[in-house]
C-alpha cells in the first residue's frame, strides 16, 4: 500500500510538503490540488513553516523522502497550521471590530461633544475641530462676526464673514428659533441685489433654546455658504423663511 493510500486526498498535504509521496502519488495529489481550494489553502499555510521543515530535513536518520513521519508528527504539524490559521482569523476579526467601533462611535462622539458647555467650549478633547465644518469656520476662521437679535421674533443670529477671491464666505450661528421651518440666509448688497448664501430646515424642537427639554434644541445651528459679492458690497444679511418671513436681520 502506498503512502497516498493511507491518507485521504485532503490529508496528503503534509506528506506532499515533506516529500514522502512517491512519484505516482505526488502526481495524483498535484492533479487533485488543481481543483481543491481546501488543499491549496493548507499548502499555502504549510509554506510558511520553512524553519520546521528545514529542521526535519537536518534531523539525523534516513532522508525524509524515504521515511514517512510518525502520526504524532503529522498531527503536530496540522495542529500548528490550524492554530496559525485561527490566530489570523482572530486578528482579522479584531480589526473589523475596531473599524466598526470607529464607524459607529464617530457620530456618538459628535453628539457628546455638542451637548452642554458654552459655544466656544464645544470642542472635542485633544484640540480637535468642532463638530462641523461650519462651526469650525465660525470659531477659527472668520475675520469678523456681527450679532443681532430681532425684537419681534426674538431670533438671535451672528454672521461671521471671511474675504475670498471669489467673494465672501459667510457662517451663520442661529439661536432661539423653533420649527418646523425652512429658511435661507440672504446677502443683500448696498444697491439692493440679493443672493442666497445657504438654506436649511429647522426641526420642530428648534435650535439654540437653552431651556428646551429636547437636548438637541439647546445647541445653536451653524451653517455656512458663499456669496459672489465682495465683502465691501454687502449691506446686510437676512434670515428668512421660505414663505418670505424675515426672522432676523444682521447689519454687515
Amino acid at each position: 500500500m502506498t503512502t497516498h493510500d493511507r491518507h485521504s486526498e485532503h490529508d496528503a498535504v503534509g506528506a506532499y510538503v515533506l516529500g514522502i509521496l512517491d512519484d505516482a502519488d505526488a502526481t495524483a495529489f498535484e492533479a487533485h490540488l488543481a481543483y481543491c481550494e481546501h488543499c491549496a489553502a493548507q499548502l499555502d499555510d504549510f509554506a510558511g513553516m520553512e524553519p520546521m521543515m528545514a529542521a526535519l530535513a537536518e534531523a539525523p536518520g534516513p532522508p525524509p523522502r524515504l521515511t514517512e513521519p510518525s502520526p504524532q508528527l503529522l498531527t503536530r504539524l496540522t495542529d500548528e497550521v490550524a492554530a496559525s490559521r485561527a490566530q489570523r482569523r482572530r486578528r482579522g476579526f479584531y480589526l473589523v471590530a475596531a473599524a466598526a467601533v470607529l464607524v459607529v462611535g464617530g457620530p456618538t462622539i459628535a453628539v457628546v461633544a455638542t451637548s452642554g458647555g458654552s459655544d466656544t467650549d464645544r470642542h472635542i478633547a485633544g484640540g480637535a475641530h468642532p463638530t462641523s465644518p461650519a462651526e469650525d469656520a465660525f470659531f477659527n476662521h472668520m475675520e469678523e462676526k456681527i450679532v443681532a437679535t430681532d425684537a419681534a421674533t426674538k431670533v438671535s443670529a451672528a454672521v461671521g464673514m471671511e474675504k475670498k477671491a471669489w467673494g465672501t464666505h459667510a457662517v451663520l450661528e442661529l439661536k432661539n428659533v423653533k420649527g418646523p421651518l425652512k429658511c435661507s440666509l440672504i446677502a443683500v448688497s448696498k444697491d439692493g441685489k440679493e443672493e442666497t448664501v445657504t438654506s436649511w430646515a429647522v426641526p420642530k424642537w428648534g435650535y439654540g433654546i437653552p431651556d428646551s427639554t429636547h437636548e438637541m434644541a439647546k445647541n445653536p445651528l451653524y451653517v455656512h455658504g458663499g456669496a459672489a459679492m465682495n465683502r465691501g458690497d454687502i449691506d446686510h444679511f437676512e434670515v428668512r423663511t421660505f414663505d418670505g418671513k424675515r426672522l432676523v436681520e444682521v447689519e454687515a
